[in-house]
């Protein structure tokens, strides 16, 4: 009884180290990985601990959280996926509106497609191109605002039957980037990296034709002081500059 004793005890504190000594998750959408790479490493040189971050869709990352997964912070790509975890009780509160996102149009250097923002030159190298790159819209904002666009510039049927769906917004970038995808739509902020600049080109699109790409993040229920410091960082001037250098608006 007493050996049962020991063991048990000594397993509730294998288990307690292991909890204290484990490195804080935070989810991030894929269209934020050039920037945020930028303010985690400002966000570490003001003496922050390591995080562990991983790239993804807003909508995967939803799912995941709500099915336990145990990200502290979701840094998404819209307000649609954190209002909902909101709803369902999972933050803190309803978080806060960080970035605004643009969305930019993509052709792949090896395609010899040159891009120009008119609209019967639009017609003619979507009506050339033989896979046209998005992220899936139902999981990734910047694939939402895609389909609204094309659809707002009567450019739908043109392409739907090309279309080639990426699981995140980095997935549908990388398509154009190797050559297998001509065309695609992105982030403008990726299609800026010089990584994605090197292989391909691109143009921003008017935001008129497309519901506005508003990214907010929330804070989840139990999540340590790091996630929280973060959070706050984000916020702050720093991070708003990094934000504006990489493409995005800020809120006022």
């Amino acid at each position: 009884m007493k050996l049962f004793k020991y063991l048990f005890c000594l397993s509730l504190w294998m288990y307690a180290s292991i909890s204290v000594g484990q490195t804080t998750s935070v989810a991030v959408a894929a269209n934020m990985k050039e920037a945020f790479t930028e303010i985690n490493a400002a966000f570490k040189a003001s003496g922050k601990p390591d995080l562990r971050i991983v790239y993804g869709s807003s909508g995967n990352f939803t799912t995941q959280i709500l099915n336990g997964a145990p990200y502290k912070l979701l840094i998404s790509a819209d307000e649609h996926f954190p209002l909902d975890l909101y709803r369902q009780g999972k933050t803190l509160d309803a978080g806060a509106v960080y970035a605004i996102g643009k969305l930019a149009l993509l052709a792949s250097n090896a395609s010899g497609i040159k891009l120009k923002n008119e609209k019967t030159e639009l017609v003619s190298v979507l009506a050339k191109a033989n896979k046209v790159a998005i992220a899936k819209p139902e999981l990734a904002p910047y694939g939402r605002a895609a389909v609204e666009y094309l659809k707002a510039a009567g450019l739908w049927d043109l392409v739907k039957d090309k279309l080639v769906f990426g699981d995140n917004i980095s997935a549908a970038t990388m398509f154009v980037a190797t050559g297998a995808a001509d065309i695609g739509f992105t982030a403008l902020s990726l299609a800026q990296s010089p990584q994605i600049s090197k292989e391909t080109n691109y143009i921003l699109l008017g935001d008129k034709s497309y519901e506005p790409i508003t990214q907010r993040m929330v804070v989840i229920k139990g999540a340590p002081q790091e996630a929280i410091d973060l959070y706050q960082f984000m916020q702050s001037q720093k991070a708003r500059d990094i934000l504006v250098k990489y493409g995005y608006g800020v809120p006022r």
